[in-house]
C-alpha cells in the first residue's frame, strides 16, 4: 500500500468540477483497495496525538460562508475503534504520547477528498491529529511509527495543502496565475521530494524560499511529513497531480512507495 499526500483545497472541492476533483475521482482504481484509511488532517490539531476512535464518526462542517448545499453533505463512513486503539498503542510503543479519542468526527480535510475518491463511504476511516506547534521532524517520526500499517492493507493519507496562504489568494479569480513566491516554494519542495533529500525537507522552514509566506501557519504542510514517514526509510516519490487555484493555492498530490 502506498501512502499519500493530498491537497484538499477549498471545501468546494467536494462538489465542484475541477482538475483536482477529477484527479481524486480517478484515483481509487490506481490504488489497492484498503481495509481502512487513516487520515492525518491539517484541521485536526491536538497534542499529544489523538486517534479518532468513533464507531460512526460524524461529518464535521468546519467552515463558513459556503453554499448551504455543502453543509447538508454527509460522509457516513464507519470508523474503526479497534484499529484506532492499535494505532495509539503503536505510537506509545514508539515513544510518542497518544490516545484514542472516541468523539472525533471527520473534518473537511478528511471527508472532502475521501468523498471524491471513495464516494460509497464504505471503507472505515480513522482521523489522526497533527500538532501545529511541532516541526516536520516530529511528524516524520509520527509517520515512521505507522509504517507497518502499509503491510496490513491500511492506507495512510496526509491531507493538507502544498502552498497554503489564504490571505494572499486572489478570491475573485479562480484561474489567476501562480505568483513567483509560491512557484519558488513549490518548485523547491518538488525538487527536494524528487531527489529524496530528507535532510532539506525536514528543515524546510529554514531552507525553502518563501517558506513563511507559503505557509504562514504550518498545519497544512505537516501531513505531508506524516505520509512521507509512513512510507518507510527510502520511499520512492510519485507525483500524482499538480494544479492550483486562486493564484497561490497549490493542490499538488504525491504517492510514496
Amino acid at each position: 500500500m502506498p501512502t499519500l499526500f493530498l491537497s484538499h483545497g477549498s471545501p468546494m472541492l467536494a462538489v465542484e468540477d475541477s482538475p483536482a476533483g477529477r484527479f481524486l475521482e480517478a484515483l481509487a482504481p490506481r490504488l489497492p483497495r484498503p481495509r481502512a484509511v487513516v487520515v492525518a488532517s491539517a484541521h485536526f490539531a491536538a497534542a499529544p496525538v489523538l486517534v479518532g476512535a468513533a464507531a460512526w464518526p460524524a461529518t464535521i462542517h468546519d467552515f463558513g460562508r459556503f453554499p448551504d448545499a455543502l453543509f447538508r453533505i454527509q460522509y457516513p463512513a464507519p470508523g474503526h475503534p479497534a484499529l484506532a486503539e492499535d494505532i495509539a498503542r503503536q505510537l506509545i510503543a514508539a515513544g510518542i504520547a497518544a490516545s484514542a479519542w472516541p468523539d472525533q468526527g471527520l473534518d473537511h480535510g478528511v471527508w472532502v477528498p475521501l468523498r471524491r475518491i471513495f464516494p460509497d463511504a464504505d471503507i472505515p476511516v480513522v482521523p489522526l491529529s497533527v500538532n501545529p506547534r511541532a516541526d516536520a521532524r516530529t511528524h516524520f517520526a509520527l509517520g515512521q511509527a505507522l509504517a507497518s500499517l502499509r503491510r496490513d492493507g491500511v492506507l495512510v493519507v496526509g491531507s493538507g495543502g502544498f502552498v497554503h496562504n489564504l490571505g494572499d489568494l486572489v478570491w475573485t479569480e479562480r484561474d489567476a496565475p501562480m505568483p513567483e513566491w509560491a512557484t519558488a516554494f513549490a518548485d523547491w519542495m518538488r525538487a527536494r521530494l524528487a531527489d529524496g533529500d530528507l535532510t532539506a525537507l525536514l528543515d524546510w522552514a529554514r531552507r525553502a524560499p518563501e517558506a513563511h509566506r507559503a505557509h504562514p501557519t504550518v498545519e497544512h504542510l505537516l501531513p505531508l511529513f506524516v505520509a512521507l514517514g509512513a512510507a518507510g526509510d527510502r520511499p520512492r516519490v510519485e507525483t500524482l497531480h499538480r494544479s492550483h487555484e486562486f493564484g497561490s493555492l497549490a493542490l499538488d498530490a504525491f504517492a510514496f512507495h
